[in-house]
Parts: structure tokens; sequence; C-alpha cells
């Protein structure tokens, strides 16, 4: 293998020469404690970054195994390393200068959401992959071989083995995380095993600096649970501790606006991740499966089932296998909810305020006016307790302007100035009260009662055959009008909320094809050759890079033939998740090296982007 050596002697006999000839570079070079691999050198200065990586070899890195011997402790490990390699790139970065960019050092920033990220993986041996991308610096398009060599055998170096935990303070630094991830995987166990969906510990701090921060807000009231909706776990390193536990079946957050209800959801809505420390919601945990629905104007839906909520529509279409480029709120938001039950969804969390009304409620006064046979729309008010009792599916709903769930939860919770009150005995006491005011069984559901057992079972499949994942079978098309949407995106380790990871093109390392070209727009979404998801409205995905990993499984089952009208959607998403697990990162690599700028999402969120793609909506 080459030395830092041989590099040094290679930069120095290209100097002033055209920026083309660092292409010469690429490859390994032994830096003594680890690799620099040279994976993919830009065309000019003013192009996507060069990508590298640091292999350092586990006598190196020195880490015990207990470290990373569980999942969920390696991924917490390797978010560590990237966030020191993050800020040790901060400040390396443009040390050196040049045209285009010329001196960049940069890689994954995340936020603070704990995932699994292509910028660092530690192997079952314990050595660590760390990648990034640098600017080659240039004068114009001529080659500053000078520094070239300040980059690649000081500051890269150095941004290396910094990132790398040498001192006590920093090893100290990571036990505690994965102390912290012990503690976290050890409330998530506790769920299943406790009959809850959702447990929010005692001192928590909810709310965000405001609607564009991340950051916890200064100030801010900690979260105190109600006595009677108190749970205690035994953690191993915090010892007991104590917090609202949210049991399963049909749970209500209520109260006056700007109380805290929202606020609350949205930390069970990404509770679905563990979180950093200092981040307040880092023992705020919701079932895995939790998925947040809302209505979309505007959204594909492809041979979706939505007649448990929508049926015998005036034009005649068939719901049962319902497809549209332009769903209504009330139609987007039946088709998510089924589509979230066939992605494995044991929880639903709405919020009133993001709802289609048409689609939660309807009142006796608008059903005396509108009668039944003219209303298409059976809500999900009268469906939510046959989700829970018949088929286990439990349901979070924040609620203000209407009571018309009273009567089907199993809990109350009120949100008085950001304290959490159980008030479900007082809302049962309020319904014994005022039985006039309660909703009613609509006639819809009573006419479908009446029809007999036959049209009750029809509803009862729908939901079986989509909460068991039954074969819901699609054609992806990448030809034709992209549909909605701008382009962009730039091949980049943009970090959280940017690019992200596109530009992806070009033939594929392991078939020798013509790849689909992948460009990300973000968290709005990504195109995959001419087809588009627009994400905007997918509410758990948080960092750019997940929709980067979602763009590049799109392409991958596409361009593997997963998706050709004969396998199921859930047959795609599982060999998609099967690949990575399988091939690690350089499976979603047209180029067959792993690069990064991307991050795990999850299978739910698969799921949803190729429900939302535009071009196969079309063909469908």
């Amino acid at each position: 293998m080459k030395t830092y050596r041989d590099l040094e002697k290679a930069l120095a006999s290209m100097d002033r020469r055209g920026y083309p000839a660092y292409k010469s570079l690429r490859g390994a070079y032994d830096f003594g404690d680890f690799v620099l691999r040279i994976d993919r050198v830009q065309g000019d200065p003013f192009a996507s970054p060069s990508k590298m990586s640091a292999r350092v070899p586990a006598r190196t890195a020195g880490f015990a195994p207990e470290l990373f011997d569980a999942p969920f402790r390696r991924v917490a490990l390797e978010d560590y390393l990237v966030r020191r390699l993050a800020a040790e790139c901060a400040r390396a970065s443009f040390k050196v200068g040049g045209s285009g960019k010329s001196g960049l050092i940069a890689t994954s920033r995340p936020g603070p959401e704990v995932l699994s990220r292509s910028a660092c993986e530690i192997s079952d041996d314990g050595s660590v992959t760390l990648r990034f991308e640098a600017g080659l610096p240039a004068h114009g398009r001529t080659i500053d071989a000078h520094a070239a060599s300040r980059m690649l055998l000081d500051l890269i170096p150095r941004c290396v083995r910094a990132a790398l935990p040498s001192d006590p303070a920093a090893k100290a630094s990571a036990q505690a995380v994965v102390d912290l991830a012990d503690d976290q995987q050890a409330v998530r166990e506790s769920l299943g095993r406790m009959g809850l969906v959702a447990f929010v510990a005692d001192g928590s701090v909810l709310p965000r600096e405001s609607g564009v921060s991340s950051r916890p807000l200064k100030g801010a009231r900690p979260f105190a649970s109600p006595e009677s909706m108190r749970v205690e776990i035994d953690l191993p390193h915090r010892g007991r501790i104590s917090g609202m536990g949210i049991r399963r079946g049909v749970t209500l957050v209520v109260g006056g606006g700007y109380h805290g209800k929202s606020t609350l959801l949205k930390a069970l809505q990404e509770g679905v991740y563990n979180h950093a420390a200092g981040d307040g919601r880092e023992l705020a945990i919701s079932d895995a499966t939790a998925v947040k629905l809302r209505a979309e104007d505007g959204r594909a839906v492809r041979r979706v089932d939505i007649s448990p909520f929508i049926d015998n529509l005036p034009d005649g279409r068939d719901t049962h296998t319902f497809s549209t480029l332009d769903a209504s709120g009330s139609t987007s938001q039946a088709a998510s909810t089924m589509e979230a039950l066939e992605a494995g969804a044991r929880v639903l969390l709405i919020d009133e305020d993001t709802s289609a009304t048409n689609f939660m409620v309807r009142d006796a006064l608008m059903e005396a006016v509108v009668a039944a046979e003219h209303e298409p729309i059976t809500p999900f008010v009268e469906r939510v307790r046959e989700l829970w009792v018949k088929h286990g599916v439990n349901s979070v709903i924040v609620v203000g302007s209407s009571g018309a769930f009273f009567s089907e939860a199993d809990a109350v919770v009120q949100m008085d100035r950001y304290e959490a009150l159980d008030i479900t005995e007082r809302v049962r006491e309020v319904c014994r009260q005022w039985p006039g005011l309660l909703h009613q069984e609509s006639s819809s559901i009573a006419e479908e009662r009446r029809a007999g057992a036959g049209t009750v079972a029809q509803v009862e499949d729908s939901f079986e055959a989509a909460s068991t994942g039954a074969a819901r079978r699609l054609e992806l098309s990448v030809a034709g009008n992209p549909g909605r949407g701008r382009s962009g995106g730039e091949d980049s380790c943009a970090g959280r909320g940017g690019k992200g990871l596109g530009g992806y093109n070009g033939r594929d390392a392991r078939s020798g094809r013509d790849g689909l070209k992948v460009r990300v727009r973000g968290l709005e979404g990504f195109e995959v050759g001419k087809g588009t998801v627009d994400a905007r409205q997918v509410e758990q995905l948080v960092d750019a890079e997940q929709s980067a990993a979602l763009g590049q499984m799109v392409r991958l089952v596409i361009e593997r033939g997963m998706l050709d009208g004969e396998h199921s959607l859930a047959d795609a998403v599982g060999r998609a998740f099967g690949a990575l697990e399988r091939g690690g990162w350089e499976a979603l690599s047209p180029y067959g090296d792993a690069a990064c700028g991307l991050a795990m999402p999850r299978k739910e969120e698969l799921f949803a982007c190729l429900n939302r793609w535009r071009e196969g909506a079309r063909q469908g």
C-alpha cells in the first residue's frame, strides 16, 4: 500500500497542472495510525467536493467491545464520533483557500436525533471508518499543490485523530453516550411489558426554542407527570425514574390554545428516535412503529383501499383500490391511515390542527341537513374504537375544538400551561351528565350494521389486510414528466436540513448499467429519474440525510425490479432494508464506495415515500 510520503510526492509533482490531474490521487494511503482513502475526486474546484474516508484500525481506535456490542450502542458511539469529527472539520475547513470549494472539509452535522449515518461505521472488530468530503485547492482551475499538501497531510489527519477520544474526559464522554443509549433501550423494552405506547420522563423539556429550531426552550417548564398516570422504570445507569406512561388504547390530549398539546404530540412523534444528551427529550420515548398522520391536499394516492373511511363516491370510483394524483384533505388522510397500517404502525398520532375536519368528525346537526346517503365519508371517530378493540391499533389524538372523541377515549390528558393533568374521570362524569351532547353513531354506521355481517366483515377485512401487510403490488415508472416540485440538490454532506446527498448518477458499480439519477431537496423530498416524491408532510423525517438515503433506496428498488407490479410493497421495503443490512452503506451507492451524507430512515418512511411516488401514480 502507498504511504503518506507517496501522496506527498504525487502532490509535489502536479503543482500548477490542470485540475483533472488530481484524479490520479485516487486510492489508499497508509498514515501509520489510519489509512486515508481518496474515493472520488471532483472534476473541478466548483463541482461537488471530493469523497474521502479514513479507516482507523481497532488497536488505534481502542474501543472496548462492550461499547459497541449491541446495535443501539454502536449507533450511539458512531453518532458521538460523527459529532466530534464534524466539530473538527468545521475548525479546519477553509484554512486553505482558492477558487470554488477549495479548502472545504466537511462531514455530516447531526441534529438532536441519534441516527445511524454513513459518515461513521464501527466494524465488528472495532475498527472505525470515518467519511468526509474535501474541496481540493486550486487557483482558477489550476492545482495548488502547496495548499493541497497542507489539507491532505496536515489538516485532515488532525481531524481524524482528534475525532477519536484519547484523553480521559473524552473517553468518559463516550462511555456516557453509551450509558444513555442503554437507558433509552431499557425504556423502549419496558413499553411493551408495561402496556404502554409512550413514556415521557419527569423533568423532560419538551418545548423547542422556535418553530425552526430543535434546541430546547430556555426557561421552559420541566414536564411533570400526573400522579394517576405516573409509572416508574428501572434503568441500568440512572436507576429508577418516573414519568407519564400513555397506555394502550385511545388517548386524547386536550386543552386551550398555546398550552402545550401539540408540543407533547411532537415529542411523541419524534420519540421514535433516540435523542442526544442535552436535548431535553432524551427519555421521551414512543413505540417505534408510531406514525404521525395528517391531511395532505394534492398528494398522489395509488391503489389504496380507503373503503373503511370513504365509499360510494358520486362518480362511482372504486375506493377498494383508489388512485388519484390530487387527493383532497379527507381522502389523503384516509389513504395515509391505511398506508400506515400497511407499514406496521401500531400507534397513530393525530393533531386536529393538521387534519381534515370532515375526516375526523361529523355532528348530528350536519347529518340532519346532509343525509347519510349523500355523504361518502365515515369519519375517524366512528372507526377509532374499532381499530383498537379489533385490530390492536392505538391512537393518540390532540383535540381542542370538539368533544366528539370523549366517549371513545380510554384516557384524556389536559395540557394546562404545559402541565399535564389526567382528566379522564372528569370527562366520563361530564359524558354521563350530558348524554345528549355525546357523539352519536352516525346513520352511515347504523346503515352499515343494518346491511348485515357481510358489510361489517368487508370493513374488518380491509383493516386486517392493511394491518397484516397483505400484498399490495405497485409498479413504479421513471419516464415522463417529473410532476410537481422543483428540482435541485447537491452531491454533498450538507448536514441537517440542507440539500443532503443528491445528484447521484452514472453507471451502477454492481450491475454495470446506467443508473438512475437521484436529486435530493432536503426534507422537501427527492427525484429519482423523472419521478418525484413530495415528502414535505412526512413529519417524522427529521434529517435531510434520511431523505438522501430514501432517494437511494427508491432508486435501488426500481433498478433491481422490486416494484415491477409483481412484488408487494412490503416485500420491496423489506428487500431494500435487507440489502442495506447485508451490504452496509455501500449498498446504497451506485459507485460501490459509500460516502458521507446518508442517515438511516425508518421503514415507515420508505413506505410513505413509495406511496407518494408521483410518476408511479400516473401509471397507476
